[in-house]
């Protein structure tokens, strides 16, 4: 949260245990000293504050909000994010598995035939187990559910004096947040819930479902180009394909099309929901009611999406790094902005306020 030119990353993600605090300094390049990390003491005693920090320097807040139980599903007291209660989904998700590992196995055995030279099929099995570990961080990230101790943010309340409730969660509503009856959670910044993701896109995983979109799309134009390549300028029997694996690329072929054109759709879909910065749901609801002309919403920053952590961080599914984590999200809770508020009450004692 953003107070007094200081900017919280991390702030409901972090564990606090120093190999990880190590982890965000050096991607973030903050560098901060461990004494100087704004902890919770459970040892009951009272803590030493953090110092006041100028304008544009950050702190990290390694108090971990989220449940530790080891279970499974969609509720607030679930340790980990997984929607078990969809069994489409589950079959369309685990469709993804099978259709992306047929096309690895595939593309494999047109190297090991010598169909195609043996880099070309490692880049291409590369590609897919890439895509493959973004679908399951899409699937298994919590996609930004919104807390039943969620509050509005102090800008929200300054330019409202009422606010949006669920009738379902019975909680605090973000703006752009919808509810989801399939997780049966509201969701912060929600933009669709996937079937073949088998979860909602949100503010907390949209970036792992772009480059789930990206590398897949890449996957099939590269298989399309590398069967082209062969059915057009093929000319001796080193490259041809083995009459086995022949059938296994005309079935392939067909998938890569279908593919190609469905996550090419999902692209323009998701660059045009950046550009202009609604989602579908909403995008839907504006056109049903004829109010597109109406939208007043800014374009969604890429660090909103992929994190302040560095270029380098952003080809990989791991969790982005917000500059400052409750606007991304669009609400805080009463733990946080405690904790935020013993920083200006310090400030305000060292005549340090900004």
């Amino acid at each position: 949260m953003v107070a007094n030119g200081k900017k919280e990353i991390g702030s409901s993600s972090s564990s606090g245990r120093p190999l990880l605090r190590s982890c965000l300094d050096s991607l973030c390049g903050c560098h901060i000293d461990s004494s100087e990390y704004l902890e919770y003491d459970y040892s009951g005693g009272k803590q030493a504050l953090p110092r006041i920090r100028a304008p544009g320097e950050y702190y990290i807040d390694t108090h971990n909000d989220d449940p530790w139980s080891f279970s499974f599903g969609t509720g607030e007291e679930k340790g980990i994010w997984m929607n078990s209660g969809d069994q489409a989904g589950s079959i369309m998700a685990t469709l993804v598995w099978l259709l992306m590992t047929y096309s690895a196995v595939t593309v494999t055995s047109l190297s090991v035939t010598g169909g195609i030279p043996p880099i070309l099929g490692m880049i291409y099995t590369l590609l897919c187990a890439m895509a493959l570990a973004c679908h399951a961080k899409t699937s298994l990230t919590d996609p930004g559910s919104v807390p039943r101790a969620a509050v509005p943010q102090e800008e929200q309340r300054r330019e409202s004096p009422s606010h949006s409730m669920c009738g379902q969660c019975q909680t605090f509503k973000p703006p752009m947040s919808h509810h989801c009856r399939i997780c049966n959670r509201c969701v912060s910044r929600m933009d669709h819930h996937c079937p073949w993701m088998n979860n909602c896109v949100g503010a907390a995983n949209l970036k792992h479902f772009i480059l789930f979109l990206i590398y897949t799309w890449t996957c099939a134009a590269y298989s399309l180009v590398l069967f082209g390549w062969n059915y057009f300028f093929c000319a001796n029997e080193d490259c041809t394909f083995h009459n086995v694996v022949i059938h296994l690329v005309r079935a392939m072929t067909f998938l890569c099309v279908g593919a190609f054109l469905f996550t090419s759709s999902m692209l323009m879909n998701v660059t045009y929901g950046l550009m202009t910065g609604i989602g579908t749901i909403d995008r839907l609801k504006k056109k049903a009611t004829n109010t597109m002309s109406q939208s007043d919403e800014e374009p969604i920053a890429l660090k909103d999406v992929f994190g302040i952590a560095g270029f380098h961080t952003w080809p990989f599914p791991i969790d982005p790094v917000f500059d400052d984590y409750d606007r991304v999200m669009g609400y805080s809770t009463p733990q946080r902005l405690v904790r935020e508020q013993q920083f200006m009450e310090q400030a305000a004692e060292n005549g340090g306020m900004q």
